[in-house]
């Protein structure tokens, strides 16, 4: 019995952390754009192409890169993301248009345009699925831990560990270092921070640009671990959940990684439910809504107490 147990509770955290990492990289976008004074609202739309694109790469290229091909559309995807945020950044910075509006636009953009190519590519509403994907990895040494080694690194996600240490590089950029700080200074003042000679128009762009690579990467994660192929239902709010997370977190880049991993559990519960003696029992359209509902729940609870950079979603008039 115990042996089972230790396999359930393993099984557990494993699958919450493969959920959690499209979760982590896209919240970690959300605070970098934010943090430079742009809410970015078409996170969804971002994380729809750098699930297209690291598809199609994944099918095209999988013969040539073996392997490594799971890790190379993550970057592919990620440079898709960050390509579909210029459009934001442009729309937002230099035409000055609402925030919500253009990040909208971009979410119905994105499944259209990317379901419109994928016709084009494989004469189909969906792509096959992808020959190459990250599988599962034991961590030499770590693995044979007891009690934790089972636990959490043997039979483990190999993407979430990078995603829990790229949350905490980007907590050192954005605290830690000039750019953060500058980062920061933008978004809660950008006036005062241009009169110290700062390029605020620079630093929105470079924190859009950002958001929308690790955005396309968030995207390339889940249709590379989850879904296993693209379609129009692949990214199916997981943009949205990923910006409660980041509002939950309170737009730190530690706090969102916490508040996006507590949300893979419950995407988790709602997959794995059944094989849980005190949680089969709850029916299972409970479970599956679970995700959203928490992420309702959590923004009504938290967005009025949170307090965002004072200058998101405003914008910025050099002139003035």
């Amino acid at each position: 019995m115990a042996a089972d147990t230790m396999s359930t509770v393993a099984s557990i955290i494993t699958q919450t952390l493969v959920y959690s990492t499209p979760l982590v990289f896209t919240a970690l976008g959300g605070t970098f754009s934010e943090r430079g004074g742009i809410v970015n609202v078409g996170l969804e739309g971002i994380m729809v192409m750098g699930a297209f694109s690291s598809v199609v790469f994944n099918i095209t290229y999988a013969g040539v890169f073996g392997v490594w091909t799971p890790w190379i559309a993550l970057l592919v995807g990620g440079i898709v993301g960050m390509i579909f945020s210029l459009l934001h950044a442009v729309a937002t910075i230099n035409l000055r248009a609402d925030h919500i509006i253009s990040g909208t636009v971009i979410n119905l953009m994105a499944p259209a345009l990317s379901i419109f190519l994928v016709k084009v590519l494989y004469g189909k509403g969906q792509t096959d699925q992808v020959p190459q994907t990250f599988g599962y990895w034991e961590i030499p040494g770590l693995s044979k831990i007891p009690v934790i080694g089972p636990l959490l690194f043997e039979k483990t996600s190999a993407p979430a560990f990078v995603a829990i240490l790229v949350s905490i590089i980007a907590w050192f950029v954005i605290y830690k270092t000039r750019f953060g700080l500058r980062l920061r200074s933008v978004g809660e003042n950008p006036q005062a921070a241009d009169t110290l000679g700062i390029n605020v128009y620079g630093m929105k762009y470079a924190g859009v640009l950002i958001s929308g690579f690790l955005g396309g990467i968030g995207g390339a994660v889940f249709a590379q671990t989850i879904a296993g192929r693209f379609a129009v239902t692949t990214i199916s709010g997981q943009g949205f959940i990923s910006m409660a997370a980041m509002i939950f977190g309170k737009w730190n880049p530690l706090g969102a990684m916490g508040a996006a991993l507590f949300f893979g559990f419950a995407q988790n519960l709602s997959i794995v439910g059944d094989s849980i003696p005190f949680i089969s029992s709850i029916p299972k359209v409970y479970l599956q809504s679970a995700p959203y509902a928490l992420t309702i729940i959590v923004l009504v609870l938290f967005l009025g107490k949170a307090t965002g950079p004072k200058a998101g979603g405003k914008t910025y008039i050099k002139s003035k």
